[in-house]
């Protein structure tokens, strides 16, 4: 398995275990919800990748923790609310009941609601830096949640027949996977600054990782176990869902995957600051087992 920047994961996971949600005594139960689903641990796959970006750019990666706690918040709001049972009915998530399994459907949803209300106030309280940076960085994030990106995504997920082509499917989970994996990279380089012609590589880099991402996790739930997975290996099958492995086989899924890796490594290739964690964690996504 490649090396991954795990000094830069354990950054993640000692703020995240700082954070506190209101000190009200009537809402210590959905305090409590909140925190079931955000310390459940696991790669921090996105924040890891917001540090990792600002440490290319040669900025100190813990000054962007405040962002990178934010993406991790959006996206454990999303992973509560995917495993409803009016989404994908999942009862285990990262080895651990889910959420609504453990603290009924009402409460998982308010927490869910909770994470990425408290994600936007964690940064405008807490992220330091020039005030319109930090406005575009929160724009970027932001953009990368609603209607253009993972909640969309989300949509056409539910939405769609079984009749999605390769272009269709994978226009799909640029939004619903893509888009937030996407500005995990760039919303740090936008606080740092950076303009859009050195910005591009690695926005061309984020694109092929979030497709990449979603390819890995296609072929896992076929060839995965359980254990690995920390959920029952093959829900989608049991869902209906098309899949990159449904719609193309298991070997060609594989060689798109090798593709998406070759060309985010190639993107990052053109940046000039120090790409070596950005490269560990694409690595890392190709050869991931769970």
């Amino acid at each position: 398995m490649p090396a991954y920047p795990d000094d830069l994961r354990e950054q993640v996971e000692e703020y995240l275990r700082t954070l506190e949600f209101s000190g009200r005594a009537s809402t210590a139960g959905l305090r409590e919800a909140m925190s079931y689903s955000l310390l459940a641990g696991g790669k921090r796959i996105r924040p890891v990748l917001c540090l990792a970006a600002a440490r290319s750019t040669g900025a100190d990666p813990s000054t962007v923790l405040p962002l990178a706690a934010a993406i991790e918040l959006i996206h454990t709001y999303s992973l509560i609310h995917d495993d409803l049972p009016a989404m994908d009915d999942d009862e285990l998530r990262r080895g651990r009941p889910t959420s609504h399994v453990v603290y009924g459907e009402d409460v998982a949803i308010l927490a869910g609601d909770g994470l990425f209300a408290e994600a936007i106030r964690h940064v405008c309280e807490h992220q330091e830096g020039e005030p319109e940076r930090i406005l575009n960085a929160l724009g970027e994030l932001v953009a990368a949640t609603g209607v253009e990106g993972m909640v969309g995504g989300q949509y056409v997920d539910v939405t769609a027949g079984d009749d999605l082509d390769e272009a269709s499917l994978r226009e799909l989970h640029s939004l619903k996977t893509g888009k937030l994996i996407g500005a995990s990279v760039t919303s740090p380089l936008v606080l740092a600054g950076l303009g859009e012609e050195r910005m591009d590589p690695y926005r061309r880099f984020a694109a092929e990782l979030g497709v990449l991402f979603q390819i890995v996790d296609d072929i896992l739930d076929v060839t995965g176990s359980d254990e690995e997975l920390g959920k029952p290996q093959g829900s989608d099958e049991r869902h209906g869902k098309l899949t990159y492995v449904s719609l193309l086989g298991l070997e060609r899924a594989r060689e798109i995957a090798s593709e998406s890796h070759r060309a985010a490594r190639d993107a990052l290739a053109e940046i000039s600051g120090d790409a070596t964690d950005l490269e560990r964690i694409a690595d890392f996504i190709l050869e991931r087992d769970s």
